[in-house]
């Protein structure tokens, strides 16, 4: 009978190799990864060549997107472009303006400072008509004197109201350069004009007795 016997292993048996991936291998050999290689590459890449390229929107001209810019001086080669007005108004022209019209519409409608020369007038002719001599002499005393000075006083106010208006218009080219009046201090300027026009021409015609002739006494 045989006595001896195999003796065990002494060394566990050898598992089978695994299949390594190579991102295993790199490591196991203490290299970096060929795929963190690649991607580490392309960062600088993309960095260094952001760096060295111009803005998009200053190359394609988007900071101008209308064209507004003239860089280039096309739009005025020669600088010649006239100053553009400047519209100011002050209260004094706007006031100015008011009064003005203000004065040419009384001056038509009849003012008090007529109406009270008037009344005084004809009570000065009530006394010197009982020295008169004729009717005509008479009438004159009492009404003629007393019409003209109501036309000669509103002739009066018509004409400031129009020498008023004359000066806000006018006054802006005697001040400062490319000053011009708002559209509606001008708009009331012209009224004030149309109307102390239109006084002096009726009240003019009523003192020289061109419009509502004195009345003549039946002889």
């Amino acid at each position: 009978m045989d006595t001896t016997k195999t003796s065990a292993p002494l060394t566990p048996e050898a598992d089978p190799a695994e299949p390594k991936t190579p991102a295993q291998a790199d490591r196991a050999d203490g290299s970096t990864p060929a795929a963190t290689k690649a991607d580490t590459t392309k960062a600088e890449t993309d960095v260094s060549t952001s760096d060295t390229e111009a803005p998009t929107g200053e190359a394609d001209g988007l900071d101008d997107p209308d064209g507004l810019d003239d860089p280039d001086g096309l739009d005025d080669p020669d600088g010649l472009d006239e100053p553009k007005e400047r519209i100011v108004g002050s209260v004094g022209a706007a006031a100015s303006a008011i009064v003005a019209a203000g004065l040419g519409l009384v001056a038509l409608s009849g003012t008090w400072v007529s109406r009270v020369i008037a009344e005084r007038q004809t009570l000065i002719g009530q006394i010197e008509s009982v020295n008169a001599t004729s009717t005509e002499a008479k009438i004159d005393a009492l009404y003629g004197d007393a019409w003209h000075l109501t036309a000669l006083v509103n002739g009066v106010v018509s004409t400031l109201a129009l020498l008023l208006a004359v000066f806000v218009l006018a006054r802006p080219a005697f001040g400062v350069p490319d000053r011009v009046l708002p559209v509606w201090i001008r708009s009331v300027a012209w009224a004030a004009v149309a109307l102390g026009a239109l006084g002096i021409l009726l009240f003019g015609a009523m003192y020289f007795d061109l419009l509502l002739p004195m009345p003549k006494a039946a002889g």
